[in-house]
């Protein structure tokens, strides 16, 4: 029997799926003639440093053109046969990697922060006096958006919208209706006024505004764009509102009354700076260790799911090889190798799971209240492993059954180019904010692991939950690769097929 009749079992066993009437094998060839076809595809392989086996999944392509042609020598990256393909794989690469970045400027203001003025609004402060705060920082935020410089998505919002609940405000940010919001106090002009005129040495200027946003939303996004932004309009603001209140009560101060400048010795923080601002991080980004687990330590999901197909595709063919038993029929084999796929990702990704916890990430916590500020609260309290394990193994599945697929039906060496635009498409809509990028990138919001990343964040840090809505996502993955298996099955088979048959 030659090496590559033995590499076939089931064309050997089932006439119909060789292509070839029984016997075909036995009156084309001689028997010498075999045994000497057999010897010199044995001795190409050793040269080769590889089975035969090996060959035909490192060449899936070849033409076949000549049954004694050797496969296809490596050539050097830059080998002018290579124009083409090094030429779309740069283009692949520095679309999907540069280019998310590529309008981030042009694209910051759909980064919305609301700016909403309670200042006099409520009772008992509107006494109709008109306020001082509270439109100086409506007034600087406009001046902001309509500069030439990049800018967030400053946009002022009446306390109407909010049943004048400043904890409603907070709530939206929670719930990711904007990334941050401004709230200028009912109370922030009329403390003002009152500390100057009373001497309220107690007074505080961080009791004027606050400052609201969700940091574990994305860490990278508030670091690099976000917090800036806020920074220089809480320093534009402070300045503005400095200057006109120190010029206001210079203007207003008697100076041979004692009792007032007595007052305003006893304030001096009221002149200046006057106000400030009050940060509440809702859901601050820690301890430091949660990094890799929802941005690059993920990309181990892809990579361990991808090599799986390699790793046990021996395996698995062991049963159709009719060493000392006869092979099953091909459709048991499918069934075997999505069940023992499965399986095996169950365990892979616990394995990957149990690395946070390992390191200590808390999974353990309490939930808490939304609008509160909170360190590390779990969305699940004590299930909330188990939930980030599901997650992971859901994840996995959405992720390797496409390489599974693709690596059976564009085979060898493609599927280096496949794990690398798989990789390239997952981690650049994932790892950076969708908002920020061109339209063209919107398509991410369906990948696999943008929604691994966001429940990832949900499970860890109590998020705002849209979890539901990314297992769905990727029970869809790995419902439409499960579709497509079997048929890619078979079109592996036949494509093997058909190679050997060229050969033979």
């Amino acid at each position: 029997m030659s090496t590559a009749a033995a590499e076939r079992p089931w064309e050997q066993n089932d006439p119909k799926l060789s292509g070839m009437p029984p016997g075909d094998d036995s009156e084309d060839t001689p028997g010498a003639a075999r045994k000497e076809r057999s010897s010199s595809d044995e001795t190409l392989s050793r040269e080769n440093g590889h089975s035969a086996t090996e060959q035909k999944l490192d060449h899936p392509f070849d033409s076949g053109e000549d049954a004694g042609e050797s496969p296809p020598k490596p050539v050097g990256f830059f080998d002018s046969r290579l124009n083409k393909v090094r030429n779309q794989v740069f283009l692949e690469w520095a679309r999907t990697n540069w280019a998310v970045l590529y309008h981030v400027e042009q694209n910051m203001p759909t980064l919305v922060v609301w700016i909403v003025d309670f200042d006099g609004q409520v009772a008992p402060y509107n006494t109709g006096e008109p306020p001082l705060v509270g439109p100086q920082v409506v007034k600087a935020a406009d001046m902001m958006v309509n500069s030439p410089t990049p800018h967030l998505g400053y946009g002022s919002v009446p306390p109407s919208q909010f049943n004048n609940d400043p904890m409603q405000v907070r709530q939206a940010i929670y719930d990711y209706k904007a990334w941050a919001a401004f709230i200028i106090n009912a109370n922030a002009t009329a403390l003002l006024r009152a500390a100057v005129a009373q001497g309220n040495a107690s007074y505080d200027p961080l009791g004027a505004m606050q400052l609201i946003y969700v940091q574990a939303r994305d860490e990278t996004t508030f670091a690099n764009y976000v917090m800036p932004q806020l920074s220089l309009l809480q320093t534009q603001v402070t300045s503005m509102i400095g200057q006109m209140w120190a010029t206001t009560v210079l203007q207003n101060l008697n100076a041979s009354d004692p009792t007032a400048l007595g007052n305003l010795q006893k304030v001096p923080q009221a002149i200046s700076p006057a106000i400030g601002v009050s940060t509440f991080n809702l859901r601050p980004f820690e301890p430091a260790v949660v990094t890799p687990a929802v941005t690059v330590g993920l990309i181990y999901l892809i990579i361990i799911s991808f090599f799986s197909f390699s790793f046990y595709l021996p395996t698995h063919m062991k049963l159709i090889s009719p060493q000392g038993h006869p092979p099953i029929k091909f459709w048991q084999l499918i069934l075997w190798r999505w069940l023992a796929t499965i399986v095996a990702y169950f365990l892979l990704s616990l394995s990957y799971s149990m690395i946070s916890l390992a390191f200590q990430i808390p999974f353990n916590n309490a939930p808490k209240p939304h609008t509160e500020v909170a360190n590390n609260p779990n969305a699940y309290d004590n299930g909330s492993f188990v939930v980030f394990w599901m997650l992971n193994y859901v994840g996995m599945i959405a992720l390797g059954l496409a390489c599974e697929n693709v690596a059976m039906v564009i085979g060898q060496p493609w599927t280096a180019f496949w794990l690398i635009f798989w990789v390239i498409t997952n981690v650049s809509t994932s790892f950076y904010d969708i908002d920020l990028a061109p339209k063209f990138y919107f398509w991410g919001y369906a990948w696999p692991l943008h929604n691994i990343v966001e429940a990832s964040r949900t499970i860890i840090f109590n998020l705002h939950s849209r979890i539901g809505l990314n297992f769905g996502i990727l029970f869809i993955w790995a419902a439409i690769n499960t579709a497509l298996f079997p048929p890619a099955c078979y079109f592996f088979r036949w494509k093997n097929m058909r190679e050997q048959k060229k050969k033979g």
